[in-house]
This record gives structure tokens, sequence and C-alpha cells, in this order.
């Protein structure tokens, strides 16, 4: 079939009508991809990178900006519009479909990820926002240009919507970030398809977009099959030992890590703990705040999912009920079936003392009525403005209203050595709620200075008062493999400085976060 001009295959009603679906159909399809482009590279950045909230704005304003060029690059197209946007089309299917791969396969050989990203970002960005003006110039044969720029626009949007709602309930906690970018390339790839085979009349350069499309075809297929060892490459080359299992959720990627008989668990990249001390992690956490409990029976965990303080509040026998919230379903179905942390947690996540919710702590803690005497916060660092929310002057006092009278309350705090601002802002944030506070500290081989503030109601006791009570805890009543009397005695005291910075720090609140701030200012490169 030769080459038919759009002027003289146009005058068709019929045709008109049929060709001007087509394009409002890719038009939507590619809203759909576009936004989901957007997504899979600020998340993406957020995992490798880190600080999401700085990533999510510097990856959509850097695709936001390279759309404006894009749409102005392509005003010097004049011929051939067609031919352009199917090119179009099959260079997005293959920077879409590779960008985690190319992101993942450079991480063992430069420290610069970020620049890689941001270059993806802005190319992908061009390349987008080349294509509703070319769509819009095309359907233009087809309708007035009132309709043509309303119905562009209405099925770019809608297409957008749907590719918004996919990637946060179905593509990311499903495909994660190995198969969502693939997926998002195959769109692009079939508009291209769909194109070349409905208006090949229309085409020019038939051949080429014909070889092009078997090119890409074959491309796609042997990537698909490659794209798990390259990802699993670059996954393994961020951690130390051997990865054996990894999940990207709708909440954080979970890792886990073996070397020789002893585990890690990663989430978004940071620690958590390693099995190797983890009770010099877990056993300060949880048994000062049960032993100064007068009668500990209802205990309250938020975070923890990993099911290891849950072990250790188990170690009591007046506790009748263990409440665990934490939002990520996955985290604890992990500790509920790997063989590994059942062994690690003693099964303690299938006790029928425990029971799991799966819910976000702040709303947990809003909608809840009931009263707990013992309320252990075990959550990830306040590395972002969302988890800086969950050590906040309002989130200290809904769990205070949720202590019983004589209840106790602690939460893992940080490091006083490599971000002491945030350790110090943590303690003065709960004191600002009417909570006398003790702060203490450990040293854990994997994980280095740690540390933790406990606190009951400032009406029952004072400061000095209490660090003397926590002194003289008796832990021979329970099993314990690190804590005693004596190293209790030891992470109350600090050495000299560390409270001179105090009233300095401002209150950590959700309208002022400074949390976010004083941990990223801390000496993480020592860390």
């Amino acid at each position: 079939m030769t080459y038919q001009s759009p002027k003289s295959a146009i005058q068709n009603p019929k045709f008109k009508i049929n060709s001007s679906r087509y394009l409002k159909l890719s038009l939507f399809a590619t809203g759909f991809a576009g936004i989901v482009a957007e997504f899979v590279l600020a998340t993406l950045a957020s995992y490798l990178i880190g600080n999401p909230i700085l990533q999510w704005t510097l990856v959509m304003s850097f695709m936001l900006f390279a759309m404006g060029v894009g749409s102005r690059i392509s005003k010097y197209l004049h011929n051939c519009l067609l031919d352009s946007f199917i090119c179009i089309e099959f260079l997005l299917s293959i920077f879409c479909a590779t960008c985690a791969a190319i992101s993942y396969s450079v991480i063992p050989y430069t420290t610069h990820t970020s620049l890689i990203i941001y270059t993806i970002a802005v190319i992908i960005g061009l390349l987008i926002g080349m294509e509703i003006p070319l769509v819009t110039r095309i359907n233009d044969s087809y309708e007035s240009l009132r309709a043509n720029i309303s119905s562009v626009m209405e099925n770019d949007y809608y297409g957008a919507l749907a590719g918004g709602l996919v990637f946060a309930f179905f593509a990311l906690p499903k495909l994660g970030l190995t198969y969502t970018p693939v997926a998002l390339g195959m769109i692009n790839f079939s508009i291209a398809g769909i194109l070349l085979w409905k208006f090949h009349h229309l085409i020019k350069y038939k051949s080429i977009l014909k070889y092009s499309f078997a090119a890409i075809s074959v491309f796609m297929i042997v990537f698909l099959i490659l794209i798990e060892p390259i990802m699993l490459h670059g996954e393994q080359s961020r951690y130390r030992d051997k990865i054996i299992f990894s999940k990207q959720t709708k909440y954080q990627k979970i890792v886990v890590t073996r070397w020789k008989d002893f585990y890690w668990l990663y989430i978004n990249g940071h620690v958590q703990f390693s099995s190797y001390d983890e009770e010099k992690y877990h056993e300060p956490l949880v048994h000062p705040a049960m032993l100064l409990s007068p009668l500990p029976m209802s205990v309250l965990i938020l975070g923890g999912g990993d099911g290891l303080a849950v072990k250790e509040v188990l170690k009591y026998k007046e506790v009748k009920n263990i409440t665990v919230v934490d939002i990520d379903p996955a985290m604890t179905d992990l500790a509920k079936t790997h063989p590994a942390f059942r062994k690690l947690n003693g099964d303690s996540m299938n006790n029928s003392k425990t029971h799991i919710v799966n819910q976000d702590a702040y709303k947990f803690l809003q909608k809840s009525e009931d009263l707990y005497d013992v309320i252990i916060i075990d959550l990830p660092d306040p590395n972002s403005i969302q988890l800086a929310r969950l050590y906040s002057r309002g989130f200290y006092t809904f769990c205070k209203n949720h202590l019983t009278k004589f209840g106790v309350i602690v939460t893992q705090s940080a490091s006083p050595l490599y971000t002491k601002k945030a350790f110090l802002t943590i303690m003065k944030t709960m004191e600002s709620v009417g909570i006398t506070v003790l702060p203490y500290h450990n040293q854990i081989p994997t994980m280095g200075e740690w540390g933790w503030n406990l606190g009951v109601r400032d009406e029952l006791i004072g400061k000095k008062e209490l660090k003397g009570k926590v002194q003289k805890l008796d832990f021979n009543k329970i099993p314990t493999r690190f804590l005693n009397q004596d190293a209790m005695i030891s992470m109350t005291h600090f050495g000299k400085g560390i409270f001179d910075i105090e009233e300095d720090l401002e209150v950590n609140t959700e309208l002022n976060p400074v949390l976010d701030q004083y941990y990223r200012e801390g000496s993480w490169a020592l860390y």
C-alpha cells in the first residue's frame, strides 16, 4: 500500500470519527503512562537516594520542566507528524521500561545515582512533553479547534487519574519497581503498534517503523527475561550480605539479608535489626518500661512488626493482651510466616495474646478508646516528614491519653551520637505534653550508639526520682541475654556536653516538623 496524505484520507466522515477515537484513546494511554512514569522515577529516587519529599519534588519538577521544553521542541516538527509520534512512543517504551534497571545497574560503579535518575527523568519528560502537541495537531484534521483541544486534554487528564490509582493500589505493591516500569514501557509500545497498524496508509516511513517495531519487540522480550537478575545484582550491591528476601510494598521496601546464621532486616535501605545483637536493642527497649509498670497487663506496641519486641513482652506472665500496630501487612506477615523470623521472635506474632492491627499508628490512636499499661514505640527513624509526624507533640499527646494512670511509655529515639539534636528533640517533645522523661542509650555493634526515651506522667514522679527508680530495677526476674542492673545503670549515664544544646532545640510538631531537619543534620557519614 502506498503512502496516502492525511488530507486525502480524511474526506471520509466515518474514517474521521474512528481515527479521532484512536487518537483520543492514545492520549488516555499516554496520560496514564506519563503519570506512572513520574511516580516510578520519584519512588525510585526516594528509595535509592533517600529524603522522599525532596526526591519527589525534584523529580516532578525536572519532568514538568522537561515536558515544557518538549512541547516547545514539537513545534519544529512540520512534516510526518504521525511518524514522529510513533517514534516518540517507541523511545518512551525503551526509556520507561529500562529506567529502574539502568538506575540499579550503575549502583556498583558510581555514587552519583541521583544524576542518572534525574537525567532519565528529563529525557522521559521531554518525550512526554512532545506527545500532546503532536496529537493535537494530528487530531486537528478530524475535529474543530474547540472540540480538539478539549477532548485531547480531557483524555490525557482522565488517563493520569487512572494511572495514579493503578500505581498506588496495584502496580507498586504487586509489580514493584522491577516490573512496573516494564509494564509502563509496554503501554507506550502498544500505542505505537496500534497506531502503526491503524494508520498504516498515512505513515510515510513504513519500512523504518516496521523494522523498529520488530527490533523493539525482540528487545522487550530479552529485557523481560534479564530484568530480574539485573535488578537483583544492583540491589545486592547495596548490601554487604546475601539478600534472601526482598519486597516492595505500597509503604516501603523490605529487604532481609543473611550472613552465616545471622539475619539483618532493612526498611528502605535502613537497618532495623541484626540477629547478631538484636537483644542489645530490644531488651533495653522493652524491659525497663515493663518492670517500671506496676501491673503490665495490657501492652501496645506501635511499629515492631518483626515481632522481636513482642517476644520480650511475652516473658511477663501478667500480660493478658498485646496489640501490635504496624501499617504494613507485608511486614507482619513476614514475621508470622518466614521460618527465620518465627525462630527469632519465638513465634510471638502467632501467640494467642498477640493482636495485630495493620493501620497507621497515628490514626489508630485517634480512633482507639483503649487504655494501656505500657506503650512501646518501635518505629523507624524520623528520616522523613511522614515519620517525623509519629514523633510529634500531637502524637505523644494521643499516647499519653491512652496510658493508664500509672502507665509507662518508651520510644526508640535514634542515635544520641550521630544525631544528637534528633535524640534530644524527641525527649523535649515528650516532656512538652506532661511526661517525665528518662533518656538512656546503649552501644549496639551493628547499629552503633542508640538511644531511647522512657516516660511516665509528670504528676507522678520527677526526673531525678525516675532515674533512680530505673537504676534499681531487678532484671533477674526475667530471662535476658544482655540486660542486667549494671547495664541499666550504665545506660542512664551520658558524657559531658550531650544536653548542652537542649534549650536551643524546638519541639517537634505537625505544623513545624523540625525533627526531620535535625535528623538529617546528623553526622551520618560516620555511621
